[in-house]
């Protein structure tokens, strides 16, 4: 039997309230996709998991959704000019790679350890690149902010470096005004793809990788992550179906949710400031991270590695469940406060220059 094809049974029973539940993550994390790029995912995945969905099954369906949802985003991106379309689809073609690696890596963890190892395994992959991705985004905001250089789209210190080496293939992208080796977008590519197959969010790693180490203005990266998101999406849910873990239930639930989300989190990249997007995404990494970090000793103590009462592991799964409720509210908050504040902004001084 492939350990990898989970037994029907062990998909989770729905209730109006998990459905419910499901539809506002949906909604959530498809508003912060079209506002971040493809990073709704990280909301996705651990939602999924709080509700009792094996951790493979989260990340399989998850990628299935994801295409979907990404063309939509994509297409409204782009008609706002945010998308460059060359460097996602460079970008897409190296995930690939990563994503046959992230798969493989499920595979070996599954066949090893079993469910309670994958659960572990994709509960820590999140802590560590939230955790590490996420302070160092907050840190370069608020660097941005007290310097007061919050509109400043200047070229990252590593991304000049890069872009400064002549090591052909060199490759130009007018879109984003950029030229850079080819070689330098291999490690963006290949890490979001593997990550995206692996704990089914690429999108946190694909946009700041685009940010810092290619050079990319934010609104154009974030657009631009979509692209990618759709191609290994496609191709990533293909593979997870013919292992049979792929609820389609889970799937179309959050699709419709998400699929409203991803279109007006679009939108409300006109009306702010790019730094903006950074202040997002750090927030709820951050606060996503803590939720991941409570669920831990649920999964250690299935596997055995420590000894913990029942009381105690249900208490730990509420106070994770109720932070990751926190993380969503947070994240729509801040998003649908600044499209808020830049609609406001922008009919005031329509105004002032009506009466000039």
């Amino acid at each position: 039997m492939d350990l990898l094809s989970l037994d029907p049974s062990q998909f989770i029973v729905l209730t109006p309230v998990s459905v419910a539940f499901l539809l506002a993550v949906g909604f959530v994390g498809g508003l912060v996709s079209g506002f971040i790029g493809s990073g709704g995912a990280f909301i996705l995945t651990p939602g999924m998991m709080g509700l009792g969905v094996p951790g493979a099954v989260a990340v399989a369906s998850n990628m299935c959704h994801k295409f979907p949802k990404a063309m939509v985003g994509a297409i409204k991106r782009y008609r706002f000019g945010q998308v460059d379309v060359k460097l996602g689809m460079v970008i897409a073609a190296t995930a690939g790679i990563g994503v046959q690696i992230g798969i493989r890596i499920q595979r070996f963890i599954l066949e090893k350890w079993g469910q309670a190892g994958s659960d572990l395994y994709v509960s820590v992959s999140f802590v560590v690149v939230l955790v590490v991705v996420g302070s160092y985004i907050l840190k370069d905001a608020l660097h941005s902010s007290h310097s007061g250089k919050e509109d400043d789209e200047s070229t990252p210190p590593l991304a000049q470096k890069l872009q400064a080496i002549n090591l052909p293939p060199m490759m130009s992208f007018p879109k984003s005004g950029l030229r850079i080796s080819l070689w330098f977008t291999l490690p963006v590519g290949i890490a979001t793809g593997m990550l995206a197959a692996t704990i089914a969010v690429g999108g946190f790693v694909g946009v700041p990788g685009l940010i810092y180490v290619i050079g990319v203005p934010g609104l154009i990266a974030s657009g631009t992550e979509l692209v990618t998101a759709f191609v290994m999406g496609l191709c990533g849910s293909v593979n997870w179906a013919m292992h049979g873990m792929i609820d389609i239930r889970l799937v179309f639930i959050i699709l419709a949710g998400s699929l409203l989300g991803v279109q007006l989190g679009a939108i409300g990249t006109t009306y702010v400031k790019p730094i903006m997007i950074k202040y997002v995404m750090a927030a709820i990494m951050l606060i996503v991270a803590a939720s991941r970090i409570v669920a831990l000793p649920g999964y250690l103590s299935a596997l055995g590695l420590i000894q913990m009462g029942p009381g105690i592991l249900y208490l730990l799964k509420v106070v994770s469940f109720i932070t990751m409720c926190a993380g969503l509210l947070v994240g729509a908050g801040m998003i649908l406060g600044g499209m808020w504040r830049g609609q406001k902004r922008n009919r005031k001084e329509a105004a002032l220059g009506s009466a000039a």
